[in-house]
């Protein structure tokens, strides 16, 4: 006898390391996964070596069929996915916009692995901005896909909490471990038409804009807390900056303080190199505690080991044109 779950045809659809866990979940729990769509390989690193996505990586090691059209809205795209026959589409990650064409291919609807508590942070940034915005938690939603950026409705959702110890990285494997979970759990029901979907409150809605260069610019005259969650919502991947010497100087790791000597300093001031941290004045009379930082050119290290190298001086003053 056989189950729902082994004759339903699903096409999963993602690209980056978040989409992984829900693609190895339909896999070992018995699902059947009859292609996977992801972005094309692209060039990486210095030498500009040209390399599969990480979900494609995935899917070759179980001798899936992988799609990778450059723009799935096109019609032979249309096509190849139409030829799957698919009864069902998850995405989790994938990049693009999935045009009603491809939407009203399967008979159970497109479903995708969104992380966020939706209808908060909608697009394509929204672990970074929770972090940077400083919530206290996220969490992934499941929910069917419509012709709009994340505005169909919602069908399980899960909250994971955001820690001070947290990143966009760590939050990245929190939330998309949590996802494949919820995936597990959300897909029964849904294949028996168990579950009722529930529309979002667009009241509440909010937009998670992809990061630009300006969200990596450290602006002193916010306070440190602010500073703190900037830098940590853009590690692993970017870091925060500022100038220094007219050059960049990048942060990786800092934590926000109070200090009474920052009251009256100009913001972006150092104020301390005396211990294992640089001290600089920030806003509102708080002082930012630099632990790791990059200068151009240089790798990540120490602000200790910085501090040694004799190249800062208390009185700096970081972001100076």
């Amino acid at each position: 006898m056989t189950s729902t779950r082994d004759h339903t045809r699903i096409v999963f659809m993602g690209t980056p390391d978040f989409a992984v866990p829900s693609l190895r979940l339909l896999l070992e729990e018995g699902y059947h996964v009859v292609g996977v769509v992801t972005q094309p390989d692209r060039p990486k690193g210095r030498k500009k070596v040209l390399t599969p996505t990480p979900v494609k990586e995935e899917a070759l090691k179980h001798g899936l069929p992988v799609y990778q059209p450059l723009k799935l809205r096109a019609p032979e795209a249309v096509e190849e996915v139409r030829a799957l026959q698919p009864d069902l589409i998850i995405t989790a990650a994938y990049g693009q916009i999935l045009p009603k064409s491809v939407l009203d291919l399967p008979k159970h609807g497109c479903i995708n692995v969104h992380g966020s508590l939706l209808p908060k942070y909608r697009g394509g940034a929204p672990i970074q901005r929770a972090i940077m915005n400083g919530e206290s938690a996220t969490g992934v939603t499941i929910m069917y896909m419509a012709e709009g950026l994340d505005t169909g409705d919602m069908l399980t959702r899960v909250e994971v909490p955001i820690t001070d110890e947290d990143d966009s990285g760590t939050i990245f494997t929190k939330l998309s471990e949590a996802g494949a979970e919820l995936l597990r759990d959300t897909l029964p029901d849904l294949l028996e038409g168990k579950l009722q979907a529930v529309p979002q409150n667009e009241a509440e809605a909010s937009y998670a804009r992809n990061l630009s260069r300006d969200d990596e610019r450290i602006d002193w005259q916010r306070d440190a807390r602010s500073l703190f969650n900037q830098v940590r919502g853009l590690r692993p991947f970017s870091g925060g900056f500022t100038l220094w010497n007219g050059d960049v100087l990048k942060i990786w790791r800092c934590q926000p303080a109070a200090s009474k000597a920052a009251s009256g300093a100009k913001p972006g001031t150092v104020l301390d190199t005396s211990g294992e941290c640089i001290v600089v004045a920030a806003g509102e009379g708080s002082a930012l505690l630099i632990t790791e930082l990059q200068p151009a050119g240089k790798k990540a290290m120490s602000a200790a080991d910085f501090v040694r190298g004799g190249q800062i001086q208390k009185g700096t003053v970081f972001g100076d044109e």
